[in-house]
């Protein structure tokens, strides 16, 4: 069945935390912003996908209703494959990695919702899940705090929560004391996300005086992202490194592999092309003895997708991230809460949720792009 339309928009809800929070990336980060992708066929049938957003949100929407929508009006929804093929190919001067391919995420993301419902089948058991899921274990991934009283106070708070792994956004060995300090009786396993923020000779530093903290993972370490050999020094010192938000599709997970970078991988489902690179991905490195624990600081269709993935992983439970922030209102709850640190699976056919229109009016900035077929 063709796709008849595409429609984007973006829906901006305020979060709060229980206290002050600190500036990430250097401004106070009060509102949490989903770019939502909304694909028609002409049987009538409605997916929804999102778009990587957060500091690119513009350009990914620019990208979205400029280029990439118009590209896939007309095409055959169930042919997935050759679409991200064609798509992929006919933007790949404007990059392999950035906002083109974030909204063609977007896209691809409510493709693989559309298969779903026209199969009548929840996403993981169209991903080649075997048994039934009913929830998944998440981790709690904190923001960045400027004071150690802020990393304790939720450090433990997401203990408190029943969360057993806890992801920090700090650049220093102290702050992973005092969040282990804090949940000292809960004892959860702690990583560390740094964002990219050192030099190789810096990472290789601060890991080995990280070596005999228990740390379960070490997050990209190094600038820049795609220095593979860089992050495999790294990793040589000892403590579990994690990357691949960034990469640019299977091959640069391929790189990273085969330099001994990562022991986890992490594919983000909207910035990496969508739900079928991200198998891909899977598959590759699963085969390598590598983890997988995908990216998914997301509150809309891209945390639901991930969360489909994870059901249907072949190897042991997979971990889902959960940002730590308390928005005031979600079209896609209750998925995206957490009960005792685990994320409920939804059992409908397709991505199994469909947002509250009501909460999308409410929170929609200005009136959504509508691209469509005409006649």
């Amino acid at each position: 069945m063709r796709i008849v339309a595409v429609e984007t928009s973006v829906i901006s809800v305020p979060f709060e935390m229980g206290g002050p929070h600190a500036a990430f990336a250097g401004r106070p980060w009060t509102r949490m912003e989903i770019l939502l992708v909304r694909v028609e066929t002409e049987d009538g049938l409605v997916g929804w996908g999102e778009a990587f957003g957060h500091a690119a949100i513009a350009a990914t929407k620019s990208a979205l209703d400029g280029v990439v929508a118009p590209l896939v009006l007309g095409r055959d929804s169930s042919d997935i494959a050759t679409l991200t093929r064609d798509v992929l190919h006919a933007v790949h001067l404007l990059g392999r990695n950035g906002p083109f391919v974030y909204a063609f995420s977007g896209i691809e993301i409510a493709l693989w919702d559309i298969r779903g419902k026209r199969a009548r089948q929840p996403l993981y058991r169209i991903l080649g899940g075997r048994q039934p899921c009913a929830d998944i274990a998440a981790y709690a991934s904190l923001l960045r705090y400027d004071d150690p009283v802020l990393i304790a106070r939720n450090a433990a708070a997401a203990a408190a929560k029943g969360y057993r792994y806890i992801k920090l956004h700090q650049v220093t060995r102290e702050a992973v004391l005092v969040a282990k300090a804090a949940c000292e009786a809960e004892r959860p396993q702690i990583m560390l996300d740094v964002n990219c923020a050192w030099t190789v000779s810096e990472a290789c530093r601060i890991a080995d005086t990280l070596r005999t903290d228990g740390l379960f993972w070490l997050e990209e370490p190094v600038w820049p992202p795609e220095d593979c050999e860089g992050l495999a020094q790294t990793r040589r010192r000892g403590v579990a490194t994690a990357a691949g938000e960034n990469a640019a599709g299977l091959h640069a997970f391929v790189s990273l592999v085969e330099a001994g970078a990562i022991d986890i991988a992490q594919p983000s489902v909207t910035k990496i092309g969508g739900i079928g690179e991200t198998l891909r991905v899977i598959e590759y490195c699963t085969g390598r003895g590598v983890r997988i624990a995908p990216h998914s600081p997301y509150f809309g269709p891209g945390f639901i997708a991930t969360l489909h993935i994870c059901a249907a992983l072949p190897v042991a439970e997979s971990l889902i991230e959960v940002l730590w922030v308390d928005m005031e209102a979600n079209p896609f709850d209750p998925w995206v809460r957490m009960t005792g640190g685990r994320a409920r699976v939804p059992q409908e056919p397709g991505l199994g949720c469909e947002p509250d229109p009501t909460v999308l009016k409410r929170y929609r900035q200005g009136e959504p792009t509508r691209h469509a077929l005409s006649g």
